[in-house]
C-alpha cells in the first residue's frame, strides 16, 4: 500500500484511476485494458509530480525527507556493498540497533559502512529506536572508524536521524561527550570519508557522522541543528510555525549547497527516492564512485588537510580571509599597519606620549 503526503491527493487519485486500469479483472467484471488510457494517465501523473516536486517550500521538503516509503540506510548498505559483515558493540556498555556498522565491499573496494537506521515498520522502528543513536552507538561508529583509519579503509557513512536520543539514560552514559568525540574522531581521520544524507540530518545525531571529506545529500533530503518543529517551539512559543522555521533554518539541499555546508546534490526520481529506489540507487552509486576516485591519489596528511581546509572554509568566504584555498588556522590574517607598529614598537610609545602632550596642552 502506497502512502500518500497531504499534497499529493491529486496524485493519490490519478494513481488509484491507474491502478483500476491497469486491472481487466475489476467489479463489471473481464473487460479489455486501455493501453492509450494508462498511457494518459500515466503522463498526466508524471507532470503532476514534475508541478508540485518542482516547487516544494521547505517544510513539504521537510514531509518528504521523513516519509515512511523512503529508502533507508539498510537498503542501500544491502544493495551496494558485496561481503557485508555486521560488527556490534562498543566495548563500553552494549549494541545500539539504531546504527548499522560494518565493513564491504563496493568496487572491490574494502569500505567500513555505517548507517543510521530507522526501521521499516512499526517493530522495527521501535528496535531501532527510529535511528536515534544513543552514546553506545557513538562509541561503536568510533571503535570501528579507527580500526579503518589504521588500516587504510575509506569510510561511509548513511545519515538519517531526527537527531540523537535525549532519554535520561543517554545523557546519565554521556551522549554529549559521545557525540563530541565521534566530531572530533571524524575529523582526525586520515582515510577519506564520504557522508550521504538520505532523509533527516537532525541536529549532533547528524553531525556527529557527518563531519566528512564530503557530504553529499539526496534532492528532498534535510539537514539542520533541529527540527522546524523544536525551533518554532523555542523561538515562537508555537510548533505550528514550521514553516516559518523550516524557510528561516535552510534546511533543504539547495541551500546547504549554496552556503558550502554540502558537497554535491544527488538526483531524486520525480515525486521523492520511494517512488523509483532503482534508480535512486544508481544515482548514490554513482555519486559515491565519484567521490571515492577523488581522494585515491591522496596521501593520508593531504585527506586530513582537505577536510580540516574544507570546514575551516564555511562561512568565511565574506570574512576577513581573502585566500581561502589554503587556511591552517582560525586566526585572521594581520594586516600591514599592523606589523609595521610590530615592527617599529618604538612608534607605540612614541605616539602615546604625543598623544598626552595634547591632551595636556589643550586642557
Amino acid at each position: 500500500m502506497k502512502n500518500y503526503l497531504n499534497f499529493e491527493k491529486d496524485i493519490k487519485e490519478l494513481d488509484e484511476e491507474l491502478e483500476k486500469l491497469k486491472d481487466p479483472y475489476n467489479q463489471g467484471g473481464i473487460s479489455e485494458v486501455d493501453t492509450q488510457k494508462i498511457s494518459k494517465t500515466q503522463e498526466e501523473i508524471n507532470d503532476k509530480l514534475k508541478s508540485i516536486y518542482s516547487n516544494l517550500d521547505p517544510w513539504q521538503t521537510t514531509m518528504v525527507a521523513r516519509h515512511e516509503d523512503r529508502p533507508k540506510s539498510k537498503f542501500f548498505i544491502d544493495n551496494l556493498f558485496n561481503e557485508f559483515i555486521s560488527l556490534s558493540g562498543d566495548r563500553y556498555y552494549g549494541e545500539d540497533k539504531s546504527v548499522i556498522a560494518g565493513f564491504g565491499k563496493f568496487k572491490d573496494q574494502s569500505i567500513l559502512v555505517i548507517g543510521q537506521e530507522k526501521g521499516d515498520d512499526l517493530d522495527s522502528r521501535i528496535e531501532r529506536n527510529f535511528g536515534m543513536m544513543r552514546p553506545e552507538g557513538y562509541r561503536k561508529t568510533i571503535r570501528l572508524m579507527e580500526l579503518a583509519d589504521r588500516f587504510e579503509i575509506p569510510i561511509v557513512l548513511f545519515i538519517d536521524t531526527p537527531g540523537a536520543y535525549p532519554g535520561v539514560g543517554a545523557e546519565e552514559r554521556g551522549q554529549a561527550e559521545a557525540i563530541a568525540k565521534s566530531i572530533e574522531c571524524c575529523m582526525n581521520l586520515k582515510v577519506p570519508t564520504i557522508a550521504i544524507i538520505i532523509g533527516e540530518g537532525g541536529s549532533g545525531g547528524a553531525i556527529a557522522l557527518a563531519s566528512s571529506s564530503k557530504v553529499l545529500m539526496l534532492e528532498n533530503a534535510i539537514y539542520s541543528v533541529i527540527s522546524p518543529e523544536g525551533c518554532a517551539t523555542i523561538l515562537w512559543r508555537d510548533p505550528k510555525k514550521m514553516l516559518d522555521a523550516a524557510k528561516a533554518m535552510k534546511l533543504s539541499a539547495k541551500d546547504l549547497l549554496e552556503l558550502n555546508v554540502i558537497d554535491e546534490i544527488i538526483k531524486e526520481p520525480v515525486g521523492g527516492a520511494h517512488r523509483d529506489k532503482d534508480l535512486i540507487l544508481k544515482n548514490v552509486q554513482d555519486s559515491l564512485l565519484t567521490s571515492l576516485d577523488y581522494f585515491q591519489s591522496m596521501s593520508g596528511e593531504e585527506i586530513f588537510n582537505d577536510r580540516k581546509n574544507k570546514f575551516l572554509k564555511i562561512g568565511r568566504g565574506k570574512g576577513f580571509v581573502s585566500n581561502t584555498v589554503d587556511l591552517s588556522s582560525l586566526r585572521a590574517p594581520r594586516n600591514e599597519i599592523f606589523e609595521i607598529l610590530m615592527k617599529k614598537r618604538f612608534l607605540v610609545p612614541f605616539l602615546a606620549a604625543l598623544i598626552l602632550i595634547m591632551v595636556l596642552i589643550f586642557l
